[in-house]
């Protein structure tokens, strides 16, 4: 009986100490794969059932939690990235490293994030921006630049591309040169998001903009030259 006893503790030990280890070693890659994506910090966690041995052998993740640090989500300055991936298979083939089955994000912008991505990401014009305010009711946020110069704009969800469409500009600007400029501003940031990312909806808050964004069934790329950050699986 003695015996049996030690022997179900060792075993029991064994796969705990397994467990903490593949959690370890899971969280460890998947936070360089997610800072690597988002190019700000991040964290990671694991669902329970069944236990995460188990998913790990399989190579079959029930879910996966991300958050990152609210630094930026790529160029987005200012930006936090609240992500849940579900059904997530590491079984590889020829085109890809395996799939993730369901991918839903919340990307939260502030209004002071705004005004530093459009100050980097449209030289000249973007650093006459003084303020980003918003007003929830009207569903806008409002660029406030020197010279008495006001851009309103509307964030907007068209074709699964989060855009910004000017309502109305007061100062020197014609409003088809603004529209231009944060066209591209926005094809910028639509165009950077991996895993067939798109936008769902949009809301402007009394902080910033938030906006609702998923993949179904999406391909992990296998081959560095289509995207570097998930060589590391």
């Amino acid at each position: 009986m003695l015996i049996a006893v030690v022997a179900v503790a060792v075993v029991v030990i064994g796969l705990t100490g397994a467990e903490l280890y593949a959690r370890h070693k899971a969280d460890s890659v998947l936070v360089a794969v997610a800072e690597c994506v988002v190019e700000d910090s991040a964290s990671v966690s694991f669902g329970v059932n069944p236990p995460f041995l188990w998913q790990h052998v399989n190579g079959h993740y029930t879910n996966i939690s991300v958050k990152t640090g609210g630094k930026q989500v790529q160029a987005a300055k200012g930006m936090t990235a609240d992500v849940a991936l579900s059904d997530i298979r590491l079984q590889g083939t020829e085109d890809s490293k395996g799939t993730i089955g369901s991918l839903s994000a919340t990307l939260s912008w502030t209004s002071a994030g705004i005004k530093d991505t459009v100050a980097e990401n449209l030289p000249g014009v973007g650093a006459l921006v003084s303020d980003v305010s918003t007003d929830p009711a009207a569903g806008t946020i409002t660029l406030q630049a020197v010279g008495d110069t006001e851009v309103t704009a509307k964030p907007v969800v068209d074709n699964g591309n989060l855009g910004l469409q000017v309502i109305d500009v007061s100062g020197p600007f014609e409003k088809d040169t603004v529209q231009a400029a944060l066209d591209s501003l926005t094809s910028k940031l639509n165009d950077a998001y991996p895993l067939g990312i798109h936008a769902d909806s949009v809301a402007v808050t009394d902080t910033g903009v938030v906006g609702k964004f998923s993949s179904q069934n999406a391909a992990i790329p296998n081959d560095e030259s289509d995207d570097a950050c998930f060589s590391k699986l």
